[in-house]
């Protein structure tokens, strides 16, 4: 598992992934839009499961600190893939210590708890492999992140008529790693201005 090769810098990079997730907007400028909206075209014309409106609405939350080039911008949407996964295991643990549901969707719910928590760390590690250049190791961890969502879906289909609990959040997650795997590889294919990570 890509975990091993990586955990020497994923507290660190976890600390930097929680502290600056983009929650403090700004007013972006004309020419930063511009470059959202060619990126957003761009990936959801080479992947027909991204939502531009999505893609262009999330990645706008983008702070100053991140503005400067496309490696900027796929920080930000693996943020915000962590954001929303951390998110919604809290929401998970919420429902699962409020005992509202029936037994099948109490053993679903724990088992998507399970997955996430593998999500978060997939994330954090995408991120680490991001940072020093190895993006085909964290394309193929964006990739997973997004099996690990639809997998959560299909815990509650195994029963007919049951309702998929938290199908939204789901489906950000999706489309969040979606787009940064797009972003990834983009970048992938422009010179390097990613800044040296050491360990």
């Amino acid at each position: 598992m890509w975990h091993c090769s990586f955990s020497s810098l994923s507290l660190c990079c976890l600390f930097l992934l929680i502290t600056i997730t983009p929650t403090d907007c700004y007013l972006i400028s004309p020419p930063l839009l511009d470059w959202i909206n060619s990126t957003c075209k761009e990936c959801s014309d080479k992947s027909a499961d991204i939502n531009y409106n999505f893609c262009v609405t999330s990645l706008q939350a983008i702070p100053t600190t991140h503005v400067t080039n496309l490696q900027g911008v796929g920080i930000v949407a693996m943020e915000l893939a962590l954001e929303n996964a951390t998110n919604t295991i809290s929401t998970f643990e919420k429902m699962l210590s409020s005992k509202e549901f029936d037994p099948f969707a109490m053993n679903c719910l724990r088992d998507c708890l399970e997955l996430y928590a593998d999500a978060i760390t997939m994330l954090v590690d995408a991120f680490v492999a991001f940072l020093a250049e190895h993006f085909d190791i964290a394309t193929v961890l964006m990739r997973t992140v997004m099996d690990v969502t639809s997998m959560c879906d299909e815990e509650f289909t195994e029963k007919k008529g049951e309702l998929t609990l938290l199908a939204k959040e789901n489906y950000n997650l999706f489309q969040l790693s979606d787009i940064s795997s797009c972003i990834i590889k983009q970048v992938s294919s422009v010179p390097s201005q990613l800044p040296n990570v050491s360990s």
